[in-house]
């Protein structure tokens, strides 16, 4: 999905400048905790809340001095291809300033903000101020064909500035985008859709209007090369360049086909899905209607069916049906661009650990997928810890306890078609909802599985910040040799399994991080496994109680072995157990946790040959 811009308000006087601009862009409201009045979200820092919301690819605006902005996201750039637009507002909206990602969006919000509050957009691309449009940036509808040259669009700019341009190609006359681009006899931007062009004379660009959708079809597991030989040969025929096609569509049985992804990476294009009863309203204008496909999955065509649907009602079959031993292909031409591809993107559910709260031990790309979301599954808290990334988004709170149901909920919403994420603390693959929502989709639906769309939506798994992670981190380094975690609950795994574990790790030294040590309910395994380790480890072997990780509320206690006590450990607390070589180191600040690794004996050899 596109992620919806944010914009920043820090103080009263630039208030009502902000909710204008909020309205005027479909935007999320944040505002300054204290000192500004109601919002979609509010944050502490603005500095550190610009950096979260970047980093998170969400387009900024920031209704504020520019130099907050920049100094929030510079620790950050990198690629400004991929990077949101940023863009910064004076509080009385005189003046809106594109900061980053010019031709990425920030030009056309500054614009349109200029004009709905009066004010002035501060554009300094060179291209935009000379030309009144960005030549590496075409409107939706169109696409640039890749210049080819390391300085891309640059070269034709240059002549183009210095001399003017010829506006050629059978599309020409529909570049309206063009129109104050000077004339001249320097460079080319040749708009067409045409394959076969003749050799460039002049600097050029190819523009290709996107009027072309691609409808395919596939048996189950067709070799995703067969598909793209089948296509290449179909717009060779047509004489149709891939930058022309605006999507590829099929059916949505064919969501999670290999061939049907692997086809839509080689064209560069989205690839969108239609169901059966959508294709079978286009089947009065198929070319080549078959009732076998019919009788198969609910429609007379799929190929020839999802171009004319992509094409829209006023598109036309160019290219009926071509076949191949495992697929079918087909194109319809719609007669202007088309800027908003017909049918529906896959369904996606990612499966995010968000660490341990705090947004800054929150991985980027966890917030990215965060944003990119269209709905938040996850137990209320976890979502709560989100803060303002997750202002906006529409939300299934579920209870403690309820993790077959929301996992189940989750996948099914993603099979719907939707964006969803499961939202996990710590590592969502680490005893979260990342191993259940495999299960689910691993059983039949008969036993307990989840339903087929389902089944077909893309699965993303992002690392989090695991508890034994952030503990050890504050504690200083006690994972610095083996290591091994156990979880001390017994309501999914017998006990019996449990104590196993717990003997073969304390015969084995490892260092060990107990999960769910306890509950209201059970207390009594911590005590048993510290029993068991006391039978093979040092009764001064330290032990580490973190709770509350990354909170303001955090807190780490030292403790013996032999000391380790029940009623200092809740649900909360993640308990590290030290191996029979774990030290605490006593420094000015007060005792650090670590395990060597045995650079001792070498550290000892150097100091015995000096």
């Amino acid at each position: 999905m596109a992620v919806k811009p944010v914009v920043m308000m820090l103080s009263q006087s630039g208030e009502k400048v902000a909710r204008a601009a909020a309205e005027m862009l479909g935007a999320e409201l944040h505002g300054r905790e204290g000192r500004t009045g109601t919002a979609d979200a509010h944050f502490p820092d603005a500095l550190a809340h610009a950096r979260d919301l970047f980093a998170a690819g969400v387009p900024i605006v920031g209704v504020c001095a520019s130099g907050i902005l920049i100094r929030a996201v510079a620790p950050l750039l990198g690629d400004k291809r991929s990077e949101p637009p940023v863009v910064s507002v004076s509080d009385d909206g005189a003046v809106i300033v594109p900061l980053l990602g010019g031709h990425r969006g920030a030009n056309r919000i500054a614009r349109r903000l200029a004009e709905g509050l009066g004010g002035v957009p501060a554009v300094t691309t060179a291209g935009d101020i000379a030309l009144g449009t960005a030549l590496d940036a075409p409107p939706p509808g169109w696409s640039l064909d890749d210049p080819g040259t390391p300085a891309g669009a640059r070269p034709v700019m240059a002549a183009l500035l210095g001399g003017g341009a010829r506006i050629t190609g059978a599309a020409a006359g529909t570049a309206t985008w063009l129109k104050d681009v000077p004339e001249g006899d320097a460079a080319e931007l040749c708009c067409t859709m045409a394959a076969s062009l003749p050799p460039a004379t002049l600097p050029r660009l190819v523009y290709r209007p996107q009027r072309a959708a691609l409808g395919v079809g596939c048996s189950r597991n067709c070799p995703p090369e067969e598909l793209i030989g089948l296509v290449d040969e179909l717009l060779a025929e047509a004489d149709i360049a891939p930058g022309a096609i605006a999507a590829v569509h099929t059916l949505d049985l064919k969501e999670d086909e290999p061939a049907m992804h692997a086809l839509a990476a080689h064209l560069g294009a989205p690839l969108r899905f239609f169901t059966a009863d959508a294709l079978e309203a286009e089947a009065g204008r198929l070319a080549t209607p078959s009732q076998v496909v019919f009788d198969e999955v609910g429609c007379h065509g799929v190929c020839e069916g999802a171009a004319l649907a992509g094409a829209g009602g006023s598109g036309e079959l160019v290219m009926p049906k071509r076949r191949s031993a495992m697929a079918t292909a087909a194109l319809a031409l719609a007669p202007e661009p088309i800027t908003e591809p017909g049918g529906r993107p896959r369904g996606r559910l990612s499966v995010v650990g968000i660490g341990p709260g705090q947004a800054a031990w929150r991985t980027p790309e966890v917030s990215r997928l965060v944003a990119q979301a269209d709905i938040l599954v996850g137990y209320g808290l976890y979502i709560d810890l989100l803060g303002p990334l997750a202002a906006g988004k529409e939300r299934h709170d579920f209870p403690l306890g309820g993790e077959e149901a929301r996992c189940r909920h989750a996948l099914e919403l993603a099979g719907q078609g939707h964006s969803v994420a499961l939202v996990c603390s710590g590592d969502a693959g680490i005893y979260a909802m990342g191993a259940l929502v495999f299960e689910l989709l691993d059983r039949a639906e008969a036993e307990g599985g989840v339903g087929p769309a389902a089944r077909r939506a893309e699965i993303v798994c992002s690392p989090g910040v695991s508890a034994l992670q952030a503990a050890a981190a504050q504690a200083g380094a006690p994972l610095g040799h083996d290591f091994c975690a156990i979880s001390l609950s017994d309501l999914l795994t017998p006990r019996e399994d449990i104590v196993r574990r717990l003997e073969a790790a304390a015969q084995g030294d490892f260092v060990i991080a107990f999960y769910n040590p306890v509950s209201k309910r059970r207390r009594t395994l911590l005590a048993e496994a510290r029993d068991i380790l006391l039978r093979h480890r040092p009764a001064d072997t330290p032990v580490l109680l973190a709770s509350s990780l990354g909170r303001p509320e955090e807190a780490l206690v030292y403790r013996r072995l032999d000391a380790l006590d029940v009623d200092e450990v809740d649900m909360l607390t993640v308990v590290l157990v030290g191996s029979s070589q774990t030290r605490l180191a006593q420094l000015g600040e007060g005792p650090r946790m670590y395990t060597p690794r045995g650079y001792a004996r070498r550290i000892d050899g150097d100091l015995s040959g000096r």
